[in-house]
């Protein structure tokens, strides 16, 4: 019995029992945890609001500058004592970059934000449910945006006239940034 069959087979222990109303559609998928939207809709409505190019770039400084700061100040403080000290804290200066950075992948991974999207009310959400995109997905995509650096840096510009305000690595990785307020 294939899904719509018109004469399902009663003995079938997966299809409709008989004398049940039926069951709505799709009728299929895992069962649905209260307060999520349904499985194919997306939890950001059927029509989202596509965070512009602006406010994208905007967050992204954000971003950067709080990861920057204290990665600067600690590798210049390292150059500038220089020795064995200098180079512990240049090593520490590069362990925050690298810290801040992962923490970032995991926040915007886990919750669709951190802080220079969470004050703009944005969000980056998989494409197809509306969802956080995870922390490996989050990394996929921080990878492909080497993507939009090959061709003149063209795919960093691309939301501005892109009709869902995407990236090249939104688009190889299915996610969207969205006005979430």
């Amino acid at each position: 019995m294939s899904f719509g069959d018109p004469n399902p087979n009663p003995n079938n222990p997966y299809g409709q029992q008989p004398g049940q109303p039926p069951q709505g559609q799709p009728g299929y998928g895992y069962p649905q945890t209260p307060g999520m939207p349904p499985q194919g809709q997306p939890g950001y409505g059927a029509q989202p609001q596509f965070a512009g190019w602006w406010s994208r770039f905007a967050a992204l400084l954000i971003d950067g500058v709080i990861i920057a700061i204290p990665y600067g100040v600690l590798i210049g403080i390292g150059a500038g004592i220089g020795g064995g000290a200098g180079s512990a804290i240049t090593m520490l200066g590069l362990i925050v970059g690298i810290g801040l950075g992962l923490f970032k992948l995991y926040k915007e991974g886990t919750t669709g934000q951190f802080i220079g999207k969470k004050a703009l009310g944005i969000s980056l959400l998989r494409e197809a449910d509306g969802q956080p995109l995870g922390f490996g997905m989050a990394f996929v995509r921080y990878l492909a945006h080497f993507v939009d650096s090959i061709a003149c840096y063209i795919g960093w510009l691309w939301p501005a006239w892109d009709a869902k305000k995407q990236t090249f690595a939104d688009k190889i990785c299915s996610t969207l940034v969205v006005k979430t307020g």
